[in-house]
């Protein structure tokens, strides 16, 4: 199969009816330790499918593996999807919750070019701010037309004098060089019905950065309830 054919206004439409969307790429090497497709056949390229926002929503909470009642929703969905999409573009899909040892998720994002660490420790996205989220990659075989990474994106934690983030956290999850998850969960099993629980973490709501991308308090609630009984 040409190099050409994987381009992104091809893979950004087969994404957009499931309201994802193409955040990032990069080229493999050998060092990445990606396993050939098939066939001892090379994984040249990464592509970092995910959220930006909430638009995906729309799309998961009416979806079988939502409605079904069933443990991990979010997990089953994303791996549906990701293999038929494997499969279509002649791939593979890695997923993120799949380990261990886990895929370097956060460490492929970075040299996108287009993520950087926040003060929280979440990843910021130089146009989704803290509100996007990876939910498989694609490696595949050919080449992206995917414009090469770019350099001079840097933190904006570095330049913001208020950190409202910071001030936002009810229990000083964040006051250290490292975040404090026991405070955090502790206060959030205690108090179901804290704004944190019900529409997201209030230090990530307070970054001024993407807001416009914040996440619909319905989704919110959703990933804080999964991330509490992911430590109890």
């Amino acid at each position: 199969m040409a190099n050409n054919s994987y381009n992104s206004k091809v893979l950004q439409g087969s994404l957009k009816p499931l309201g994802l969307l193409l955040i990032g790429s990069l080229r493999l090497t050998t060092e990445d330790s990606v396993a050939d497709i098939a066939d001892n056949q090379p994984a040249r390229t990464l592509l970092l499918v995910g959220n930006g926002g909430s638009t995906f929503w729309q799309v998961f909470s009416r979806s079988a593996e939502f409605t079904d009642g069933r443990v991990d929703p979010l997990d089953r969905w994303s791996r549906r999807v990701g293999e038929q999409l494997a499969a279509q573009m002649h791939g593979r899909v890695i997923f993120p919750f799949e380990g261990p040892p886990f895929a370097p998720f956060l460490g492929w994002a970075g040299r996108t070019g287009k993520v950087v660490t926040s003060r929280l420790s979440l990843s910021i996205h130089q146009r989704f701010g803290l509100w996007h989220a990876y939910r498989f990659a694609l490696a595949i075989p050919g080449l992206h037309d995917e414009p090469a990474a770019v350099s001079d994106f840097k933190s904006p934690c570095l330049s913001c004098a208020d950190k409202p983030c910071l001030a936002a956290c009810p229990v000083n999850a964040f006051a250290g060089p490292t975040f404090l998850a026991d405070l955090c969960t502790d206060y959030l099993v205690s108090d179901s019905k804290s704004a944190c629980r019900e529409l997201g973490c209030a230090a990530r709501r307070a970054c001024p950065v993407g807001k416009v991308f914040t996440y619909l308090p319905a989704q919110a609630k959703f990933h804080m309830d999964a991330f509490v009984k992911s430590d109890y």
